[in-house]
């Protein structure tokens, strides 16, 4: 089922992150009417310096926002 990769410059803690990914995990289960089990999450830090280049590795046909 539906996998959100999360890309963010560093900075934030471990717990923070977990915070972000339970509240997502909730509101998609929610919004798509599905158990939580189905949904998985990652965070991958992105320095600064690097942020530019690594954003244009994906195609504009994925990012919707």
């Amino acid at each position: 089922m539906p996998h959100i990769a999360i890309t963010m410059i560093p900075g934030r803690s471990k717990e923070i992150k977990m915070q972000l990914a339970e509240k997502i995990q909730d509101f998609l289960a929610e919004e798509l009417k599905i158990d939580k089990k189905f949904i998985s999450i990652s965070i991958e830090d992105i320095p600064m310096d690097k942020w530019e280049e690594h954003i244009k590795t994906f195609p504009k046909e994925i990012i919707f926002k």
